[in-house]
């Protein structure tokens, strides 16, 4: 008997005009600069900055300005400058929960060498049971992470 996992997932891509270093820095160490928090935090107070820890199990979070910190998950892989890969510990109705363990993958593919290729995989998202259709259709819409990752290819550029 074979099983067969269907894996739900948010794939995008976007081509960045920066070379793959400054790409995979803008993105990971630059979060705060293109993350749009006044409408995207998950805290109970709105936040003012937002931070990747550079390592392997380094944290993804947000910080109000009471210093309050929500984790957003985890830095699971560290691979600069073309990959990291974060676990995603948000519920469906965006508050922090570590039971949720969806991940994001970031691909830096240098294309030459003032471009990179930016190839984005959210997946997992089966874990959100019978919100999982809802999750994914979110993420995937336009206000999603296609908003997400134009603004941070904007800024990767500038």
């Amino acid at each position: 008997m074979t099983q067969r996992t269907t894996e739900l997932a948010v794939r995008k891509q976007v081509t960045v005009e920066a070379a793959q270093a400054r790409a995979f820095a803008v993105f990971t160490d630059g979060l705060a600069s293109w993350w749009p928090l006044e409408g995207y935090h998950i805290g109970d107070q709105p936040a003012v900055t937002a931070a990747m820890e550079p390592r392997a199990g380094g944290r993804w979070f947000e910080r109000a300005a009471d210093g309050s910190e929500c984790d957003w998950g985890r830095v699971l892989v560290w691979e600069p400058p073309s990959r990291v890969v974060l676990s995603w510990a948000i519920d469906a109705n965006f508050k922090a929960d570590a039971t949720v363990d969806t991940e994001v993958e970031v691909r830096f593919i240098a294309e030459g060498p003032t471009t990179t290729r930016v190839e984005f995989e959210h997946r997992g998202l089966e874990q959100y049971a019978e919100r999982a259709a809802e999750m994914q259709a979110q993420f995937d819409s336009e206000g999603g992470w296609s908003a997400l990752l134009a603004l941070f290819a904007d800024l990767a550029r500038s």
